[in-house]
């Protein structure tokens, strides 16, 4: 997609148009509580992909989905109108999956601070195999046969 300054400034304003079209003017009842989350718009100014979140069930998403492609139309030519440019770009609405990705990190997460809290509690009840220090320390005596002898001479 592009990432010219004009583009951006286009997808800035057609995400202004878009939300506050679905917030007034769209009366579909298939229509559900919608957020735009982002828009992109070519580098050539001809195509718009909306990027639009639903909060609630697979049907109403299914319902919201139907109700914006039969809606298309009127909110390209709101955007022609509001926004002034020689050709209005085409628009692409598509379902943003980052709400679903962000629910699934969230619960990976709980899942790690979980398992990070039961390694924590065994191994405060945890205890040595052997001794608690198997190393000798310098200048210590062993207890095999041989290590009492002084072999510095």
């Amino acid at each position: 997609m592009g990432d010219s300054p004009r583009s951006r400034k286009l997808a800035d304003r057609i995400k202004v148009i878009v939300a506050s079209m679905i917030d007034s003017r769209i009366k579909d009842p298939r229509l559900g509580f919608v957020t735009i989350t982002d828009v992109r718009v070519t580098g050539d100014l001809q195509n718009a992909s909306i990027f639009y979140t639903v909060y609630g069930s697979d049907e109403e998403r299914d319902g919201t989905a139907a109700a914006l492609e039969s809606a298309k139309g009127m909110i390209r030519s709101e955007v022609g109108k509001q926004t002034g440019i020689r050709l209005t770009p085409t628009l692409e609405f598509h379902l943003d999956s980052v709400p679903e990705t962000a629910a699934h990190l969230d619960a990976a997460i709980v899942e790690a601070h979980r398992r990070d809290a039961e390694i924590e509690k065994l191994r405060k009840t945890a205890q040595y195999a052997g001794e608690q220090d198997p190393y000798r320390e310098p200048g210590e005596r062993g207890t095999r046969a041989g290590d009492d002898e002084d072999t510095t001479e």
